[in-house]
């Protein structure tokens, strides 16, 4: 059983990066990773939204949709169970972290249509993982999508101060960055995990 969460929290985080293999999440990619501290902040969020996600779909889909045999409304149940995650972390936010919340800004609403936290819903879904394994491949999901957006956003802030060619200023050299990465990132998926 370690070996399985082992090598799921590894096809994660690396292998599977939702950001960088799956190319899921890539609007708060792009939107949150002007700064690391934002970046950080949004990652926890969605490490926290895809675990709940991950667990609350899990229990909608096994308790109540498959006896119901309506498996048909499962990207509608996991929608609504993701808005209802995000509510919750956008009021804990505002209460608690004002500055992070307003750092954040359009993105963090927009975590109920990010398709990577959808992503993950239904992708446990379709490997047909138990409950724990859902909540080990959501979490560790969200931890890609941190280190994912961590990394781009460190890259972003010293590509403020490069010397770069008029065309590539800006948003362009972002897109390229993020290939790079990207490109570094499909290096793993030749790993072999147990």
């Amino acid at each position: 059983m370690i070996a399985r969460i082992l090598s799921i929290s590894l096809g994660a985080i690396l292998v599977e990066n939702f950001i960088l293999v799956k190319f899921l999440g890539i609007c708060p990619f792009l939107g949150v990773s002007k700064k690391t501290d934002t970046a950080v902040g949004m990652g926890f969020a969605v490490i926290f939204v895809m675990g709940m996600a991950s667990v609350f779909c899990w229990l909608v889909n096994y308790l109540l949709l498959v006896p119901l045999k309506l498996q048909y409304m499962q990207t509608v149940a996991y929608i609504l169970v993701i808005a209802a995650l995000v509510q919750f972390v956008e009021m804990f936010l505002q209460k608690t972290m004002p500055t992070l919340y307003q750092a954040l800004g359009i993105y963090l609403p927009l975590i109920t249509t990010n398709c990577a936290v959808l992503g993950v819903a239904l992708l446990n879904t379709q490997y047909n993982y138990g409950l724990i394994e859902s909540l080990v491949y959501g979490v560790m999901g969200g931890v890609g999508f941190t280190v994912a957006i961590f990394l781009f956003a460190s890259v972003r802030e010293r590509l403020e101060f490069a010397d770069l060619p008029k065309a590539f200023e800006g948003f362009p050299i972002a897109l390229v960055s993020a290939g790079l990465i990207a490109l570094a990132f499909m290096g793993f998926s030749g790993l072999k995990i147990w």
